[in-house]
């Protein structure tokens, strides 16, 4: 009988506790820190496509546009190039036989040098077409601001907290957790109209102008007034 007296004793005072410790004054809330940043990286993709009777002659021509291509870029020192998506495919005709064969290969491009990348889609394109161009923030630059941003954003958070603190008629609070988020960019491409490959003198280099992007850092929180 001791024994189970003195576990009920137990499971009472631990009841009382649990309920003393119970949450009060609890106030959910969210700050945002926010900036516009200049786009400072180009992503470029050309692309080549041949289509002949043979495919060992579709690979043939790929290859040859492509390893010229990266042979071009490589006197470009500011412009980094990869090689990107390369295949093969039958095209059928009548019949569900196969007529000729199609291949697509390409490139991607990248710089922060806006100027010589141009100057070298403008080389490119005597061979390749120019599929699409988009503009971001490079990741460097957008840790910094970001690191910058969740400075202003904590700083916001606290007055943001104080302010809900003094409403309330609160002597303090505590903060019971919070969490950092930082908003997705979005990237911003150039249309462009697909066609055939011309002459290297028709065309001029293009002069691109990368906009801006708007980085956030959002702070959701809770705070506990005393």
């Amino acid at each position: 009988m001791l024994r189970i007296a003195l576990l009920c004793g137990l499971l009472s005072f631990s009841g009382w506790a649990g309920a003393d410790a119970e949450p009060y004054n609890r106030v959910d809330f969210q700050v945002e820190a926010a900036r516009e940043v200049a786009n400072d990286l180009l992503e470029a993709n050309m692309t080549v496509e041949i289509q002949d009777k043979q495919p060992g002659r579709v690979a043939q021509l790929i290859n040859t546009a492509l390893n010229d291509a990266i042979k071009k870029a490589a006197v470009f020192d500011t412009v980094k190039a990869s090689s990107g998506n390369q295949s093969t495919y039958p095209v059928y005709g009548k019949n569900n036989q196969i007529d000729a064969w199609r291949g697509h290969g390409e490139i991607r491009l990248e710089s922060r040098d806006f100027k010589a990348a141009g100057e070298l889609i403008m080389q490119l394109q005597a061979a390749l077409q120019l599929a699409g161009v988009q503009f971001t923030v490079s990741p460097d630059t957008r840790a910094q601001i970001e690191n910058t941003l969740i400075i202003e954003a904590i700083k916001a958070f606290q007055s943001r907290a104080d302010a809900i603190r003094s409403a309330v008629g609160a002597k303090s609070y505590k903060t019971v957790h919070f969490s950092i988020n930082s908003g997705g960019m979005p990237q911003h491409p150039v249309p462009m109209v697909r066609g055939m490959a011309m002459a290297a003198t028709a065309i001029p280099a293009p002069e691109f102008a990368g906009g801006e992007s708007r980085m956030t850092v959002e702070i959701n929180g809770t705070i506990e007034t005393q």
